[in-house]
């Protein structure tokens, strides 16, 4: 069985083909300007833009000294599509400048982004160095609950999604990724600047990490932050997750795959520390964004110049 175990790409594919299948109508809202929430709420939802329930603002935490990093300067989200007209008009709230997308380009063909006139997009394929899979094999499973528990069970997701965040930290086309990306959010003329995945948890949940860690935000905020896409996610896998377990799956192969876990976003720290020590030994020797661009970053995102 153990051969037929699907790769980490492949779980990935197999949510946006899922997401490609979820659909929702919302009310129309009207608004000038981002609201005011609290760190870590869903704009998503506050803007009425259902294809992004897991859109928020990096800034508003506040750092181990009390400081509080900026809002409006960088998003996280979820894919933009399908996207509506009505939908693009709430987004212009935002101002975006620069779409950062860290999905595969399979991902991106099956699913482009649709954002307002204006939004200069990059596609940052942050797995593209991973092993070739067969995104159908897990497809497959889950339309198979039993042969899926049988194959995802027992711990075996989870050891799958653990591999997979410490891949963030190994592969060259991760690393690359990454780097881009932070070089790009520490330019304040390309900001604000949304970066994004497929469901804005795993790829999109390690930027967050790592940007808020080096900025100075706790662990703990870090992962409740990160944790806190299970309240936007989940909810919209719902119909798929009922489905899987109403054909005899285990709900939590289910969870697991369309949610998070705090084992998830530790290992990818796990893999960072036993390779670079710390968050900035990351950033310097890993990124190769030197002492003086991390300063740039923390100056930029912490409102000091």
């Amino acid at each position: 069985m153990s051969k037929q175990l699907p790769t980490f790409t492949g779980v990935m594919a197999a949510c946006t083909l899922s997401l490609m299948l979820c659909s929702s109508n919302s009310a129309v809202a009207e608004t000038d300007g981002p609201p005011n929430l609290a760190p870590g709420q869903s704009l998503g939802i506050a803007l009425d833009i259902p294809p992004v329930p897991n859109l928020r603002d990096v800034g508003g935490y506040k750092t181990r000294d009390g400081a509080a990093i900026v809002r409006g300067l960088a998003y996280r989200s979820d894919t933009f599509h399908p996207m509506t007209a009505e939908d693009d008009r709430k987004l212009k709230a935002l101002r975006l400048k620069n779409d950062y997308d860290l999905r595969t380009a399979a991902e991106a063909k099956a699913e482009p982004d649709q954002m307002p006139p204006g939004v200069k997009y990059h596609l940052l394929n942050v797995l593209a160095d991973a092993k070739s899979s067969a995104p159908a094999e897990l497809e497959k499973l889950l339309r198979e609950p039993k042969k899926a528990n049988a194959a995802l069970g027992d711990g075996k997701i989870e050891a799958l999604f653990m591999e997979g965040y410490r891949e963030f930290i190994s592969l060259p086309s991760a690393r690359q990724s990454y780097r881009t990306l932070f070089l790009s959010l520490a330019d304040r003329k390309k900001l604000p600047a949304v970066f994004h995945c497929t469901t804005g948890k795993d790829r999109t949940g390690w930027a967050a990490a790592a940007l808020l860690t080096l900025l100075g935000v706790p662990p703990e905020t870090v992962m409740e932050d990160y944790m806190r896409t299970n309240e936007y996610t989940l909810p919209q896998f719902k119909r798929t997750i009922d489905e899987f377990v109403e054909a005899g799956g285990d709900r939590d192969i289910a969870v697991a795959v369309f949610g998070v876990k705090p084992e998830y976003l530790e290992a990818s720290f796990d893999e960072m520390r036993k390779q670079y020590g710390s968050i900035e030994r990351y950033f310097s020797d890993g990124l190769d964004i030197d002492v003086a661009r991390q300063q740039v970053l923390r100056d930029l995102f912490l409102g000091e110049k």
